[in-house]
């Protein structure tokens, strides 16, 4: 069922209301955490850990990705459909922002790197947990006509507030006591996480609501539970409009985020400066904010799907340049001056795809959500959302996977991430081949 929703009056009001700005910064909230603790300098500070103590640093990250990603896709459609019952979603979301806020401190406190690692899979499932019920709050919040707009506003306020601000603080605070005391400054760059988190999550804890929810009586919760998860699966196939936007997703969203998880170790491979690579990740970051912004306003002119069809091409056409940029460092001449120059040349179109990525990749992560949100019912938006999760969870698999695989059997990196394109390739052929169907499921 659902309550008598606020939002519905707010369609013509061109300015965010209350509980929109509330939801939005939760994005500004726990973004510290991908961009300090899974992206940027937690890895390394780990990776080095792990060597001093005899052990490829590497490896075992790997490991606790994959297990912490695991559990959470396991989870995801039974939490989601919990989640959908009377007052559930906010008590969720809640406890996984504290699992994500006390273990990222558990994080500082240890400099044993077994103990950093159980941190970090906790953490990790604290923050893409609480994102589920985050996202699924998206149909809480607005209306359908407006949600394109929130979801956009969202991802902005994220690259502006946890991507950017606290990223150069922390900066600032490793080139400057980092110079006498590293693990102190990074200590301080992962406590700056957790107060970060906690002190921006506090607007959607205390003004956002759940105003649609199933009721359910306590003694047919788990019974109601497992057959909410299995009606659901049934409609998502049944569905053909929902099926073929995730399938699609799973392909596109596998390559946005092997894009962004490999463009540190396609370029330290390459033999790119480190120092280099992460400004230029910066500028991904300034880059996605205004055009998370435009992709929104273009999707009320154009339509969604058209934008994130063209987002999915110049996906496509940022691996084709990433090919380009490796095979003119794999095929320079051994000169040490020719081979310097052919870096060079490389390290300017790193600074390029860096700037293309931050055109597409906030706007097509916030219209997919609010696509997907418009599809689904908004009283079993956790439900469904849960599934969604699924989804993008194990498509994380394919495509590292796929760019190791093609590197190693060709010895060349650059083969190997112009093969992430084939990703992107069938995603749009699923979407342009089930447009019709596309059709008929979109209710604006």
């Amino acid at each position: 069922m659902s309550k008598n929703n606020p939002g519905r009056d707010i369609r013509k009001n061109k300015r965010f209301t209350k509980p929109e700005l509330s939801w939005m910064f939760y994005d500004w909230a726990n973004s510290v955490y991908a961009t300090t603790i899974m992206a940027a300098i937690f890895p390394a500070y780990f990776t080095a850990v792990c060597k001093a103590a005899g052990y490829e640093g590497s490896v075992w990250w790997g490991y606790g990705s994959s297990i912490a990603t695991l559990v959470v896709a396991l989870l995801a459609p039974f939490l989601g459909a919990i989640g959908d019952y009377k007052g559930m979603k906010k008590k969720l979301l809640t406890t996984f922002m504290i699992i994500g806020v006390v273990f990222t401190l558990m994080m500082a406190i240890f400099d044993n790197w077994q103990m950093m690692l159980v941190g970090y899979v906790l953490s990790y499932i604290g923050f893409t947990g609480g994102n589920l019920f985050y996202d699924s709050f998206l149909t809480d919040v607005t209306t359908e006509e407006r949600m394109d707009k929130v979801s956009a506003a969202g991802y902005a306020m994220g690259y502006i507030g946890g991507s950017t601000i606290p990223f150069l603080i922390s900066i600032v605070i490793i080139m400057t006591l980092g110079k006498t005391n590293l693990p102190l400054a990074i200590k301080i760059a992962v406590v700056l996480t957790s107060v970060w988190w906690s002190a921006f999550s506090l607007p959607i804890l205390l003004n956002v609501h759940q105003t649609h929810y199933i009721e359910v009586p306590k003694t047919r919760f788990i019974r109601q539970t497992l057959s909410s998860v299995l009606n659901t699966a049934k409609e998502i196939f049944k569905n053909k409009g929902i099926l073929v936007f995730v399938l699609a997703y799973f392909f596109y969203i596998d390559g946005v985020n092997t894009v962004i998880h490999m463009a540190t170790a396609y370029g330290g491979t390459l033999g790119l400066d480190t120092t280099k690579m992460i400004l230029a990740l910066l500028v991904t970051q300034l880059v996605a904010v205004p055009c998370s912004m435009l992709f929104s306003k273009l999707a009320g002119k154009f339509g969604a799907m058209k934008m994130i069809l063209f987002a999915v091409c110049m996906y496509t056409f940022i691996c084709v340049v990433g090919y380009y940029m490796g095979y003119s460092i794999e095929s320079a001449p051994a000169d040490p001056l020719l081979h310097a120059e052919a870096v060079s040349r490389a390290q300017t179109l790193f600074w390029i795809m860096a700037g293309l990525v931050g055109t597409v990749q906030g706007g097509i992560q916030a219209l997919s959500r609010s696509y997907y949100g418009k599809l689904i019912p908004p009283e079993r938006s956790n439900e469904f959302f849960g599934f969604f999760d699924i989804f993008g969870k194990f498509a994380a698999v394919i495509g590292p996977s796929l760019y190791a695989l093609i590197t190693s059997v060709t010895g060349s990196a650059a083969k190997g991430i112009v093969s992430v394109s084939v990703l992107f390739i069938i995603a749009f052929i699923i979407l342009v081949a089930g447009r019709k169907y596309l059709k008929t499921a979109e209710k604006v």
